[in-house]
């Protein structure tokens, strides 16, 4: 059934008419008049619809890098693909203009960004101008108190919830950190409620993780953070793209993760310079200088 975009970011049926083959899969009581082009659920509402974005994680926007067989390529997936690379050369050519992001002082401080970073045995590898990491980064270094103030990003599987955090200090632990999310007194309600599974568990349950950043694209590994240790010592040894992105896990459930020296197939001491193809999805080229 032929669709097109409608409002709030959903799919009504060509010609305005119901679809009456399919109901609501957020109510299962009435027959189905939109379908959301993000992860093509069936709504009957703008109440359903707003309900299953808040219960999915879903932003309703079409994915417009998602996979298409060869069998159901349609001269619109063509167009689609066509305007897609479009605004890729418009958003490349004004990232390439933009006078601040060439700025001398633009310069220097990312140089001085990894330059601290390595004085903390830490490599902070950069992405070129337009980039959408390197856009929202907001990762400084205060002198006066030698310290890094960082762009986290945390990340729930389990509840398909992700929050940024910024001006977080190298000094705060990962237990205080994940504190007013996890912790089932200290949380915020709303934020609580949505990762039950996190904060109904016991906390020696929880697992922190982040991604080994040099290494081939079939050979996905993490490491395993300590939370009662600080950001800076945790950071210390690794290599960081941008600002650190940190996966919360549990234990007791299962996640397709492989944690570094846990698989059995290799020793612990091998992290982050064993290849040179990144596993990055937005690494590109890499600017180290």
């Amino acid at each position: 059934m032929a669709e097109r975009d409608g409002p709030g970011g959903t799919g009504r049926a060509a010609g305005g008419g119901k679809m009456s083959l399919h109901r609501c899969e957020t109510c299962s009581k009435e027959e189905a008049k939109y379908r959301c082009p993000r992860c093509m659920k069936y709504s009957c509402s703008l109440l359903c619809v707003k309900k299953h974005k808040l219960t999915q994680s879903c932003n309703g926007v079409r994915d417009k890098t998602a996979f298409v067989s060869v069998n159901e390529f349609t001269d619109l997936n063509l167009l689609s693909d066509y305007r897609f690379l479009e605004d890729v050369g418009r958003t490349a050519d004004a990232a390439a203009r933009h006078c601040l992001v060439h700025s001398p002082a633009t310069k220097r401080l990312l140089y001085c960004l990894r330059n601290k970073a390595r004085g903390c045995n830490i490599e902070l590898k950069t992405l070129p101008v337009g980039f959408t990491k390197r856009r929202e980064n907001s990762t400084t270094f205060n002198s006066v108190e030698n310290k890094f103030y960082w762009h986290l990003k945390l990340i729930f599987p389990h509840c398909h919830a992700e929050y940024t955090l910024k001006g977080v200090p190298d000094d705060k632990t990962l237990a205080d950190i994940l504190k007013p999310y996890i912790d089932p007194v200290e949380s915020d309600p709303v934020v609580c409620q949505r990762l039950k599974v996190y904060t109904s568990s016991p906390q020696s349950d929880v697992r922190i993780l982040m991604k080994i950043e040099n290494r081939s694209r079939n050979s996905v590994r993490y490491n395993e953070l300590d939370a009662s240790r600080s950001l800076l010592d945790n950071l210390k040894g690794k290599v960081i793209i941008e600002y650190p992105t940190l996966f919360v896990v549990l234990k007791t459930l299962k996640n397709d993760m492989v944690v570094l020296g846990q698989d059995g197939s290799e020793p612990a001491e091998n992290s982050d310079s064993e290849s040179s193809s990144l596993s990055s999805v937005e690494e590109g080229e890499i600017r180290d200088s």
